[in-house]
């Protein structure tokens, strides 16, 4: 709503256009992602870096929402890769790597507990 010409501003100083900080660019590409109906992969590298807490909760859940519903249409899978482990609270499985080698895996409940 705040930009000049709506959803049909240009966007990036290099293109003559506006430019935006970096957590609405984060959420501008995570928006341009999303928009195959049916992936079968989804690769997302450390998606809500630049967003404040509650954006990254709804992004997180929304993903985690989406990631079941594809998953049980097609088999589908979505990675995510994050430095953050909280946000990974509603994952299936998660993987924990250091320098490249596997050192732990299962839910964030089972790995908490370890």
């Amino acid at each position: 709503m705040s930009l000049p010409a709506g959803l049909d501003t240009r966007l990036g100083r290099a293109f003559g256009g506006v430019d935006l900080s970096e957590g609405q660019w984060q959420k501008t590409a995570l928006a341009r992602a999303s928009m195959r109906h049916a992936p079968l992969l989804f690769v997302l590298d450390e998606p809500t870096a630049s967003l404040d807490a509650p954006s990254e909760h709804a992004i997180f859940t929304r993903y985690m929402e989406r990631a079941r519903r594809l998953a049980a249409l097609s088999g589908a899978i979505i990675v995510i890769v994050s430095h953050r482990f909280s946000t990974l609270a509603g994952s299936d499985l998660i993987l924990v790597l250091d320098k490249g080698a596997l050192i732990a895996h299962g839910t964030h409940r089972q790995l908490l507990n370890a």
